[in-house]
C-alpha cells in the first residue's frame, strides 16, 4: 500500500499556500519555479505559467510517473525534473524548484556549495553540488539535475536555479530555504577569500548527528546518540 496522500482538496491547498510562500520568502519572482506532491498514483504539480495568485485547487495538475497528465491545464514546463526526482528518490514526498536570487547567483558562476558549514547536511550531504547546465523545460536539464543531485535531496542548477526535496511540502520548502541561506552565507564569506572547509570526518558526524536532531529522548532508538549534549531533567 503507498505510504503517500491521495489526491486530495486539502493537499491541492497546500501545493499552493506552499507556492505562494516561495514569492512571500524571496525565493522566486513572478512566474517562475514550481511545486509538486507525491500522490499514491503519481504526482501534483502546479501548473505551466500561472501567477500563484491567480490559482485554484483544480488548477493544479495529476500526472502520472510515466509522464501523462490530466484535465486542461498544462504541468509546469518543469515536470520532467519532478517526474524525474520522484523516480530517483522513492522516499520523495514533495519537491519546489525556484529561483531564488543568491542559490542562481552562484548558479550562474556554476559554483555549488561545499562544506563551509555544518548546514550544507541539509540536503543529506557533505555538499550541494551545482549540476551541468541544459536548457530549461528539456530532458537533458532532467538528466544533470539527476547527476547534480546524486545521493542528496537539493542541487543548484547552473545558470538557472535550485532545485530541493523532501519527505513532505513543508520539509521541501525548508530545504529549499536553507539552500538560500547558505548561498548567501558562502557569498559573503567569499568576500574574505575561501573559507575553511569542514573535513571529511566532521561532516560524517554532522550528518550522522542530524539523524537524531529534533528527537524527543524517547523517540532516539536503541544505542542513537542525541545530536548534541542534553541537560539532566530534574523532577
Amino acid at each position: 500500500m503507498s505510504s503517500f496522500p491521495s489526491d486530495t482538496t486539502e493537499l491541492r491547498t497546500e501545493i499552493l499556500d506552499t507556492a505562494r510562500a516561495l514569492t512571500r520568502l524571496k525565493l522566486t519572482m513572478g512566474t517562475s519555479g514550481n511545486v509538486s506532491a507525491r500522490t499514491e498514483t503519481g504526482f501534483l504539480i502546479t501548473p505551466s505559467a500561472t501567477p500563484y495568485e491567480d490559482l485554484t485547487p483544480d488548477m493544479i495538475v495529476p500526472m502520472d510517473l510515466e509522464g501523462n497528465y490530466r484535465g486542461e491545464m498544462l504541468p509546469s514546463s518543469e515536470w520532467r525534473m519532478h517526474l524525474d526526482f520522484y523516480r530517483a528518490k522513492p522516499s520523495c514526498g514533495a519537491v519546489v524548484h525556484c529561483h531564488s536570487p543568491r542559490a542562481t547567483a552562484l548558479a550562474c558562476h556554476r559554483k555549488g556549495i561545499p562544506a563551509f558549514h555544518y548546514m550544507v547536511a541539509l540536503a543529506g550531504g557533505d555538499r550541494i553540488d551545482c549540476s551541468e547546465y541544459a536548457r530549461f523545460g528539456t530532458r537533458a536539464l532532467s538528466v544533470a539535475m539527476i547527476a547534480g543531485l546524486g545521493d542528496r535531496n537539493a542541487c543548484l542548477l547552473a545558470n538557472h536555479g535550485q532545485i530541493a526535496g523532501g519527505l513532505n511540502l513543508r520539509k521541501a520548502l525548508g530545504v529549499a530555504e536553507g539552500v538560500e541561506d547558505l548561498a548567501d552565507q558562502y557569498l559573503s564569506a567569499l568576500v574574505l577569500g575561501e573559507p575553511v572547509l569542514l573535513t571529511e570526518k566532521e561532516m560524517l558526524d554532522t550528518l550522522k548527528k542530524f539523524k537524531s536532531y529534533g528527537k524527543q529522548t524517547n523517540e532516539l532508538e536503541m544505542g542513537q546518540e542525541a545530536a548534541f549534549e542534553l541537560p539532566t531533567r530534574v523532577d
